[in-house]
C-alpha cells in the first residue's frame, strides 16, 4: 500500500503527459487539416470591337513663298473638313491643330531641302464612329485627287480603343471565378478530397489589347483571378 501511495504521483504525471500528447496530437492534426489547400487561376478573356477611334490627317505643305503657302494650307484645310464632313463626321468631331512650320534658313545646320518653308499640319477626327472612320481611311487616296496628299509617320498614328470595360467587368470577373473553380473541383477529385470554402481571391488587373497586328479595332479583354480553396478529406 505505501509503495502505491508512493508512485501514485508517478502515475498522474505519466497519465497527464499521455493525455497532453494525445491533446497536441489532434491540435496538429486539425491545423495540417486546415492547412491543406489548393490555389487556382481563372481566365476570362473577351473580343470587343474599339468604340473610339482617333485619325489624324497629316498634310506636309511646301515651298518658297510663304504667303502662298498659307493659303494652299487654308485650302488644303478646307478640302479634307469637306471631305470629311460630307462622308457623315460631324464637324464637332474634327479638329484642326496650329500648323507647324520648318524653316530651312532658320536651322544652323545645312539642310538639302529643295524648298525654304515645310508646313506641316494635323487635322484629328476623334469618333465613337469607328466603322466610318475605317471605311474612309481606305478612302483617304481620293484626297489626291483634290489635291491633297496625306503624310505618314510613326508620331501620327490612328489609335482604337475600348472605353466600355465597366460595363462587362462583373459578368468577366463571375466568369473567371467560376473557371478557377472548375479547375479546383478536377484538383480535388483527383487527390480524393472534397472542396471546401474559399480562403483567399484576388481579382487581377484587367488588360486590354490588339487582337493581331492588322485589326487594331478588335481588341482582346482579359483577367486572370487567383483563388485560394480549403481541401477536405
Amino acid at each position: 500500500m505505501e509503495t502505491l501511495r508512493k508512485s501514485l504521483p508517478a502515475l498522474l504525471i505519466a497519465a497527464g503527459l499521455v493525455g497532453m500528447g494525445a491533446f497536441l496530437y489532434a491540435a496538429i492534426n486539425n491545423i495540417a487539416f486546415r492547412d491543406r489547400q489548393v490555389v487556382v487561376r481563372g481566365l476570362a478573356e473577351r473580343e470587343v470591337p474599339a468604340n473610339k477611334v482617333t485619325w489624324p490627317l497629316v498634310v506636309k505643305t511646301v515651298g518658297n513663298d510663304l504667303q502662298q503657302l498659307y493659303r494652299q494650307v487654308n485650302s488644303n484645310n478646307q478640302t479634307v473638313m469637306n471631305f470629311l464632313i460630307e462622308n457623315g463626321i460631324p464637324e464637332n468631331e474634327i479638329s484642326i491643330g496650329a500648323p507647324d512650320l520648318f524653316d530651312k534658313d532658320a536651322q544652323t545646320w545645312q539642310s538639302n531641302a529643295t524648298y525654304r518653308y515645310n508646313i506641316t499640319e494635323v487635322i484629328t477626327v476623334t469618333s465613337s464612329q469607328v466603322e466610318k472612320v475605317i471605311e474612309l481611311i481606305r478612302r483617304q487616296g481620293e484626297l489626291l485627287k483634290m489635291g491633297v496628299a496625306l503624310s505618314n509617320d510613326y508620331e501620327h498614328r490612328t489609335t482604337y480603343e475600348y472605353t466600355g470595360l465597366n460595363d462587362i467587368k462583373p459578368e468577366m470577373i463571375a466568369e473567371a471565378t467560376r473557371n478557377a473553380r472548375e479547375a479546383a473541383l478536377k484538383f480535388s477529385d483527383d487527390s480524393k478530397s472534397r472542396l471546401g470554402k474559399i480562403k483567399t481571391a484576388v481579382q487581377g488587373q484587367f488588360s486590354i489589347s490588339d487582337r493581331d497586328a492588322y485589326t487594331p479595332w478588335i481588341k482582346n479583354i482579359r483577367v486572370v483571378t487567383s483563388v485560394t480553396y480549403y481541401l477536405k478529406d
